[in-house]
């Protein structure tokens, strides 16, 4: 399994790497809107074709999941799910915060993940029981136990049906950290999110919500370098759990104490 899951993660490094490409070398041509502020770019597009193909060439017993292509959208026992740019709207702004994102999935939990955010010239990859990097160094989360210090990245606020429902925790969730932790951001791309919890540079993300595309490859990374990731109640976080807490060890507790007074000792939603 050990040998197998090695040979997927240079796989899934490989594939990552064309989407960066991509991204380095092309302009943004044209921009659509595909939902309530929400968009979708013909680079968005390209990148999940060619790395689409190159999974199906690479690895054709495997199921292939992407946020705009779709899929299958049952979970087999492995599945590839990608997002070709995870941060879309941060790129039309010109905000260097976004990158590609490529998970390997069993159906119930992430397996690995490899994380491309070129402007920032960094790539991170991990996966279960072999540890993570960032450009070939190994990463863990911080060494942050004190919420008073912490610096906490909150997921974007919700669109969709759901969304006034979600966006009103997201709220009262600010408003219960804004006086308990030491800094709040809002970085609009889980990716970089995800990431930064793993290597250290933010000591805990929370994010109200949990689709696989988003989250699988933060996830996987951030849990193979040592990051607690659960969901609202504590039990460990998985394809179906509703939200995603990241957290640097030390801080695991009082953050989940902090979300549970902002939803009143409710599981959100």
């Amino acid at each position: 399994m050990t040998h197998q899951l090695t040979d997927l993660l240079d796989i899934a490094r490989a594939a990552v790497q064309l989407g960066t490409r991509v991204l380095k070398t092309t302009a943004v041509q044209h921009v659509t809107a595909k939902g309530p502020k929400d968009v979708v770019t013909d680079l968005d597009l390209r990148i999940e074709q060619q790395i689409l193909t190159f999974l199906k060439e690479q690895t054709p017993d495997i199921g292939r999941y992407s946020e705009e292509a779709g899929g299958d959208p049952a979970r087999p026992r492995q599945r590839w799910v990608l997002d070709p740019i995870d941060g879309t709207v941060n790129l039309v702004h010109a905000l260097p915060l976004y990158g590609v994102s490529l998970a390997l999935t069993d159906g119930v939990r992430p397996l690995l993940g490899v994380i491309s955010l070129p402007t920032l010239h960094r790539t991170y990859w991990g996966a279960l029981n072999l540890g993570a990097w960032c450009n070939s160094q190994p990463i863990a989360p911080s060494s942050a136990t004190n919420l008073a210090e912490a610096m906490i990245s909150m997921g974007d606020y919700g669109t969709g049906d759901d969304a006034d429902e979600r966006n009103h925790v997201a709220v009262a969730l600010h408003a219960a950290l804004a006086p308990a932790a030491g800094k709040v951001r809002m970085l609009g791309s889980a990716a970089v999110d995800l990431a930064f919890v793993a290597d250290g540079t933010l000591d805990a993300s929370i994010t109200l919500g949990n689709r696989d595309w988003d989250m699988a490859a933060g996830v996987a990374i951030a849990r193979a370098a040592g990051a607690n990731v659960t969901d609202t109640d504590g039990t460990p976080h998985n394809l179906s759990s509703r939200t995603t807490i990241v957290t640097a060890p030390g801080l695991t507790g009082a953050v989940l104490h902090t979300l549970r007074q902002a939803t009143d000792g409710t599981t959100y939603p």
